[in-house]
């Protein structure tokens, strides 16, 4: 099997310059997370574990606001599932439309609570979003 190289004009993920090296994940973790403390844009970050097992892309920041939206968004989709799976049982057709709308609603509205617990819940430990 051949390995295939990224296309020149793609930067790989593990060609950035090293600015720190640390001797477990979590120690990574914490200086990423420090620097997203102090607004340093770590959109361009990456965690790069020994013998290249793993590459994690650092995203952005991760506010209460953000988490809240993420939260939200997920939370709509599932309550989209629900409000579908709910009108299978539906005999009144007019009514298949606002349920829909109100479960999205409130699922949007479950979601955007539990993502800004969740993560409040980390308190501050993992301020960022990575890939």
């Amino acid at each position: 099997m051949s390995m295939q190289s990224m296309p020149p004009s793609i930067p790989s993920p593990t060609d950035r310059p090293v600015v720190g090296t640390y001797r477990t994940y979590a120690e990574a973790q914490r200086a990423v997370d420090f620097l997203s403390d102090e607004k340093f844009p770590v959109e361009r970050t990456a965690i790069i574990g020994s013998d290249l097992k793993m590459v994690e892309t650092v995203l952005g920041r991760l506010t209460s606001g953000r988490a809240a939206m993420a939260g939200a968004g997920s939370g709509a989709w599932f309550g989209l599932l629900i409000g579908l799976l709910l009108t299978l049982f539906t005999t009144e057709r007019g009514a298949m439309p606002l349920l829909l709308l109100g479960a999205v609603v409130f699922g949007a509205l479950f979601g955007a609570v539990f993502g800004f617990i969740a993560h409040a819940a980390t308190r501050g430990r993992r301020d960022f979003t990575s890939r």
